[in-house]
Parts: C-alpha cells; sequence; structure tokens
C-alpha cells in the first residue's frame, strides 16, 4: 500500500482494510427517492428494484416523458443478450440516407439523416431513418412486483401503502435487504443477483402472504421509445406461455416453472424456482408466485428467476461473463459442495457473497478517510460507488449504452466514442478482465467496419458510432462524421497490455490495434502545411455538427491520432514485426493544433471554439500524455481559461473528470480535486452513486468511469511524471492507493 500525508512515499504491510473502505459506503435509503434506485447485476444482466426490493412502484420512478412522449420508469430488468426489432424494417437499409460530402480527396459518401432530433424524437426523417435508429432496441425482460390479492382480484400497491421504510445495499456481498410495513404487516426482502447467471434471487418473509400480499411478474412487448424499452400497451404483438413445472434434482429438488416469451423474432425463456412454490398464468402476460400449501415455514416466499434467451432471432447469444475471471478457477466458496442444502434464494445471495468480496479484494483501491478536507469523504464515495456501478453495467461482453442496464437510452443502443469513458477505467484499476469482453467485441464487426473504411476510400477498419450488436450503424447527421472513437481500440488495448503485459494482449488484439491505425494514417491527408484531418467531420465538442462540412484539425484529434499512431507503431516492434512507416510519417508530420490568444482553440477553422458542450480540447493533455503537438504552458491557459468561462450547463458528466486529469498532469491538484466535486448539474451524483444528467438522461456511466479514471491517474500518476506520491492530490491529503497501475 501507498500512503501519503507529507508528500512522501512509503507502504503499510498491513495495507488497505477493504471491507471496512467499501462498507462505509452501503446506500442507505429510509424514504423513496425517484431518482435513486439501487441494482444488482452481473455484467451482463441486471435488475433495478425500488423501496420494496421488487419492482413494485415503477410509475415513481420516472425518466423521460418529454414532449408527447409517456415517461418510462428507471426499474428496468435488462441484459447484453436482449434485442428486438419491430417487424416491417427488414428491406431498409442506409442507402437512402448516405450523402456525398466534398473532401481533400474528392467526394465521400457518408450516412447522413434528414430532419431533426426534438424532445427525443424524430423529426422530419423518412420512416427507414426513423426504423434504423431504432432497430434492434434493448428489451426490458419482465418486471416483478408485489401485488395485493382481495376477493380474488389483484390491485397495484402504491408508495402510500408503505410505511416503516428502509433499505440498505451491502456493496461488500452485493446483496439487498428491504423493510417496511404493508397493511400493518412487516415485510423484509432479501434481493441479489447470481454473478455466473442471469438469475435473482428472492427471499420474502411476512406474515402477509397468507393475507393477500403476492409477487407477480409482468412482460412488455419490446420498444422503439428512446429511454423506455417497454410497450405495455401492444399485448396481442407477443406471447407468454407457462409450461407445467418440473423437478430440478440439482436444485434440492425445487420446482421449475418455465414460461417461453415470443416477441417477433425475439424469443426467451423465464425460469421461476422454488421449493414451496405455486407459479401460475393470471393474465396474458402476467405470473403470479405465492408460497405453497405443503411445507416450509409459514411466511416465508423464497424463490429464484433465471433468463435466458432461446432459439434464434433478435435474442443473442449470452456472452462470457467476465465475474468468473476473478479469482482463481473454482476459489469460490460453495456452501452447497459442502454438504449443504440451500434454498433457491439463499443459493443466489450466497454466491454474490461470495464473489463480491473477492472483487473489492483484488484489483486497485484508493482510502481517503484520513484526510480532513471534508471533500475527501464524498469523493471516496463516489469512488467506492463508481466501482459497484460500471461493474455490474459496463463490464459485460458489449460496449455498454450510457445509462447501462438500467433503462434505455437512445432505445439500449451503444455509443463507441463512449467505450474508453466506460471501460478504461478497469485497466488502470487493475481488473483488466472486466475491460477485455467488450474489447473483443470488435473483432465481430471488423468485417463491416472495413467495409465502411473501403466504401469512403480509405484504409484498415472504420469503426461506427451509434450501434447495436450487429455492428450497423445508425442515420444521424452527427454520429457518422465523429472520428475520435476511431483511436480507442488502441488506446484501450494498450491499457490492457500494460495491466498484464504478458496475457496474451498483443497477439489477441494486434489486428484491432492495426486495421484502426490503418484507417486513421489514411484519413490524415497531406497539405503543404503537414498532414490534416477532415472537413468533413464532428469533433468530439458536438457543438459543431451543423458545421460537419468544413470542420478541420480538433485539437484533441490531432493529439490523439499522433499518440494512437506511435503507440501502434510501438505494438509492432514489440511482436517484431516490420514498422509501417506511413503511420509514422503521418503521426511526426500532422500539423500542429490552432492556438489564439495564448489558448488552444478547439478546431482549425471558424468560428475556432464553441463554449458549450465538452471542452474537449483538455483531452489532448489529461485523457492522452504529452505529446510533440502539445505545449504544457499551452495548454495550462487553456484549462484557466476554460474554468473562468464556459457553459457548464451544456456540458456531461465526463467533462469533470477531464478537467482533473488536464490538472493534474499540469501539476495542479487542487484544481483537480476541484473539477472532480464541481457544484454544477451534470457533476451530481446521487445517493446511489449514479451520475445524474437529466430528466430523460438519469444516470451517465461514462461520468462515473471517467471518475475512476481521473483517480487512479491522480493516485498512482504516470510514465515520467513527477516523482511524488499521488501527485494528483493536493499536498496535506492523506491518500492510501494500492493495486492501481499508472497511465501511460
Amino acid at each position: 500500500m501507498h500512503s501519503q500525508s507529507t508528500g512522501q512515499r512509503s507502504a503499510s504491510p498491513a495495507g488497505i482494510d477493504r471491507k471496512t473502505l467499501v462498507r462505509r459506503h452501503n446506500v442507505h435509503q429510509p424514504t423513496l427517492d425517484p431518482r435513486s434506485p439501487v441494482s444488482v447485476g452481473n455484467g451482463e444482466f441486471a435488475f433495478t428494484m425500488d423501496l420494496t426490493g421488487l419492482q413494485t412502484l415503477p410509475a415513481d420512478y420516472p425518466v423521460g416523458g418529454r414532449g408527447e412522449l409517456p415517461p418510462g420508469t428507471l426499474l428496468g430488468t435488462q441484459s447484453n443478450w436482449g434485442w428486438h426489432s419491430t417487424p416491417g424494417g427488414e428491406s431498409y437499409d442506409l442507402s437512402g440516407s448516405t450523402v456525398l460530402y466534398d473532401s481533400p480527396r474528392g467526394p465521400v459518401p457518408y450516412v447522413d439523416m434528414a430532419g431533426d432530433i426534438v424532445n427525443d424524437r424524430e423529426t422530419g426523417t423518412s420512416t427507414a431513418e426513423t426504423w434504423l435508429r431504432a432497430n434492434p432496441h434493448r428489451l426490458d425482460l419482465g418486471r416483478v412486483g408485489f401485488r395485493w390479492l382481495e376477493d380474488g382480484a389483484e390491485r397495484a400497491i402504491t408508495e402510500a401503502d408503505l410505511a416503516d421504510t428502509e433499505q440498505i445495499l451491502d456493496l461488500w456481498t452485493g446483496v439487498v435487504t428491504s423493510r417496511f410495513t404493508l397493511a400493518g404487516y412487516p415485510v423484509k426482502v432479501i434481493t441479489a443477483c447470481h454473478p455466473d447467471r442471469d438469475e435473482l434471487g428472492f427471499r420474502v418473509e411476512s406474515p402477509a402472504l397468507g393475507s393477500g400480499l403476492v409477487v407477480g411478474i409482468g412482460f412488455p412487448y419490446g420498444s422503439e421509445a428512446w429511454h423506455d424499452a417497454a410497450d405495455w400497451d401492444s399485448p396481442d404483438s407477443h406471447t407468454t406461455s407457462l409450461g407445467e413445472p418440473v423437478t430440478a434434482k440439482d436444485r434440492a429438488h425445487a420446482k421449475v416453472w418455465t414460461a417461453r416469451r415470443e416477441l417477433d423474432m425475439s424469443r426467451y425463456e423465464v425460469m421461476v424456482t422454488g421449493q414451496n412454490l405455486t407459479v401460475t398464468q393470471t393474465e396474458q402476460h402476467r405470473l403470479r408466485v405465492v408460497p405453497g400449501t405443503q411445507g416450509g415455514p409459514a411466511g416465508v416466499l423464497d424463490f429464484s428467476i433465471a433468463f435466458s434467451p432461446s432459439g434464434d432471432g433478435d435474442c443473442i447469444p449470452r456472452g462470457n461473463n467476465r465475474l468468473t475471471a476473478v479469482g482463481p478457477k473454482g476459489s469460490r466458496a460453495s456452501p452447497e459442495g459442502n454438504g449443504v442444502v440451500l434454498s433457491p434464494a439463499d443459493t443466489v445471495a450466497s454466491a454474490s457473497a461470495g464473489y463480491w468480496p473477492e472483487f473489492w479484494s483484488s484489483g486497485g483501491a484508493i482510502e481517503l478517510a484520513a484526510t480532513e478536507d471534508p471533500r475527501a469523504w464524498e469523493l471516496e464515495r463516489r469512488i467506492v460507488l463508481s466501482q459497484y456501478l460500471t461493474a455490474i453495467n459496463c463490464s459485460g461482453s458489449l460496449p455498454p449504452q450510457e445509462t447501462g442496464l438500467v433503462c434505455n437510452s437512445w432505445r439500449g443502443r451503444f455509443h463507441l466514442e463512449m467505450h474508453w469513458w466506460h471501460a478504461a477505467h478497469f485497466a488502470h484499476w487493475n481488473r483488466v478482465e472486466l475491460l477485455l469482453p467488450s474489447l473483443r467485441w470488435y473483432a465481430t464487426v471488423l468485417k463491416s467496419s472495413r467495409r465502411t473504411a473501403r466504401t469512403q476510400g480509405f484504409d484498415g477498419a472504420r469503426w461506427p458510432k451509434q450501434v447495436g450488436p450487429d455492428g450497423r450503424e445508425s442515420p444521424s447527421p452527427i454520429g457518422t462524421f465523429l472520428i475520435w472513437q476511431q483511436p480507442h481500440p488502441i488506446h484501450l488495448a494498450e491499457l490492457a497490455y500494460r495491466a498484464n503485459p504478458g496475457g496474451g494482449m498483443l497477439e489477441e488484439f494486434a489486428e484491432i490495434v492495426f486495421e484502426s491505425a490503418a484507417f486513421m494514417a489514411s484519413f490524415a491527408h497531406p497539405t503543404p502545411r503537414g498532414f490534416e484531418l477532415g472537413p468533413p467531420l464532428v469533433p468530439a465538442q458536438e457543438s459543431y455538427g451543423p458545421l460537419r462540412a468544413t470542420v478541420a484539425n480538433p485539437t484533441f484529434e490531432l493529439a490523439y491520432w499522433q499518440w494512437a499512431l506511435r503507440t501502434a507503431a510501438a505494438w509492432r516492434e514489440r511482436l517484431g514485426l516490420e514498422p509501417v512507416e506511413s503511420w509514422l510519417v503521418v503521426a511526426d508530420g500532422l500539423v500542429r493544433p490552432r492556438v489564439i490568444d495564448g489558448v488552444y482553440a478547439a478546431m482549425d477553422v471558424e468560428p475556432f471554439t464553441i463554449r458549450t458542450d465538452h471542452p474537449s480540447m483538455l483531452c489532448a493533455l489529461g485523457v492522452l500524455p504529452l505529446t510533440d503537438l502539445i505545449d504544457e504552458g499551452i495548454m495550462r491557459a487553456t484549462l484557466a481559461d476554460v474554468l473562468a468561462d464556459w457553459d457548464w450547463d451544456s456540458t456531461w458528466g465526463w467533462d469533470y473528470p477531464v478537467m482533473a486529469m488536464t490538472a493534474a498532469r499540469l501539476g495542479d491538484p487542487e484544481a483537480a480535486v476541484d473539477a472532480l466535486l464541481q457544484n454544477a448539474g451534470k457533476n451530481t451524483v446521487l445517493v446511489n452513486g449514479h451520475n445524474r444528467q437529466t430528466d430523460s438522461l438519469p444516470l451517465y456511466l461514462p461520468g462515473n468511469g471517467g471518475l475512476l479514471a481521473a483517480a487512479a491517474l491522480m493516485a498512482a500518476g504516470w510514465d515520467n511524471g513527477p516523482d511524488r506520491h499521488a501527485p494528483g492530490f493536493p499536498p496535506g491529503w492523506t491518500v492510501a492507493w494500492e493495486g492501481l497501475v499508472p497511465a501511460p
């Protein structure tokens, strides 16, 4: 362990007490906060619950609902394999949205979009464009909630029916305990998710179970809405069929009921398992779960619900679960293996309680509790909660959507320019096994990405922007013109290699790195000034979208091009391969970024800098190490200029870690901490740890991932950085850290 209070490096043989560190930030909620539900999950699958430990109160946790759109709910049950496409669009393709743009090489075809986006809805777009943007969309697999049964009829339970509420998410075990009073009866609920299977465990203890309290499981149709993954108004468009129960000998002879779901070409199964249980289908798309009549303790409902894709269609095969890679294989304690027979709920909770201590005990840790500065406790809270949230939402086999597996944003489709923000920190925190599954996804879209590059006249592979698991691009006036996602696979692969140099990273990811670099070198075009980028393009700061036909040489992208091309060249050297001369020629010959009044402009053409959205020029020294193209003095002036005058309402959650990383690399740790905790709407971190942005974007995992990347850099430092402990934290702070990987 490394500990600092005087700026000197020291080590402690005892290390950080990680259990105490983690548990002091358990999520405790005594009342309903409509913005802050908690989730359990495993990276491939997650379940978000209300104060009852189930999804009883979906309307009390709204999301979206702008304009004519009804609100969705934060209480989702989502996976990386559950996708759906609305019938009727199979003949649509991107040709109708393709437009020729002038470029220094001549006309180049780009997928564009007619119309605009107003209140989270396409306006003026063609039918084909609307369908292509909305399909496939991520499914809400089902809603599990309490209901009240009286005189044979079920009714919904409301917040007004609840009293004495209390809920605790124990981060050390991943188990949620909820308590409340309903109709005068005490109720206790234990909720957990299996780390290796998409299975939930529930244990309900209450005398109300014999007096009207039941559990209902409802199933919606898929939805093309931006934020709501569930359509409850199309019951005849899908089917739910409950089979007869069978006995599972490997589950202590519990009974298993299987409901088969069909939504057009999407098919999956839902298996409800219990030892003393009765499951019936009460409506077209609703099941009822109640205690059985034979055996079992009174007032207890103990069951699990597992979700699984079946057959061909839009529900893709489940990816390899990353949790099995943590710790020595087979090391997870299994009470059942010691002759103990567990109930279905206890089996899931026990697996969760076996996994999460391994997670927290592995990789890196940062402890700030001994620091007197009152900001330290809040920063430590954000760091701990962000590790949990990114593990359950961002560590699966697909790049995550911006709202993870909680609820849909952009129909559940993921944005590849955000992949670095979701996942780079896993390598910095020495948990590279959580990064690798989504990094491997690029190989599945390599063929189509090469085709995109070839169609546009470039070499290598041009990665898309807004996609589903198939990698097909979405019509957009911005997305297809972005270029800063192109170096991300190189950057992520380099971080993976740094975290595990002997783990076969070079051999596994060489093709992705080299194809990325080949595109980048061919995209840069020679001029008398040097190699230039664009037009057309849209930089990371999307304020210039309407100017895409003329934008050139954005500061961050120039530096990213140079650093990534040189990194790709280093990969060839490590593998003993001949260098590709053009990569280094381009890297060495890129034009320098525009400087105006002593600060870096956002781009090289008018209006040079618009002071809204991301101050992305700061990424050129912060996210990236120092390159030949960047002058530290000019970047210091640029940071001061941004901090003095920027439209903070238009920023996004990862902009604050950007400023922190820039400040840290420039030797201003006080500004780095100030940036991470800046009092701004988009830098809000809720009780549950989520980075809230707006009503229609109620959580934003790139903000959490960015925070972790910044904190790791501030603690562990970077190559050729200052020779002092925790260089990104102010002198006088007591910073203990261990297990982190320094940044490039």
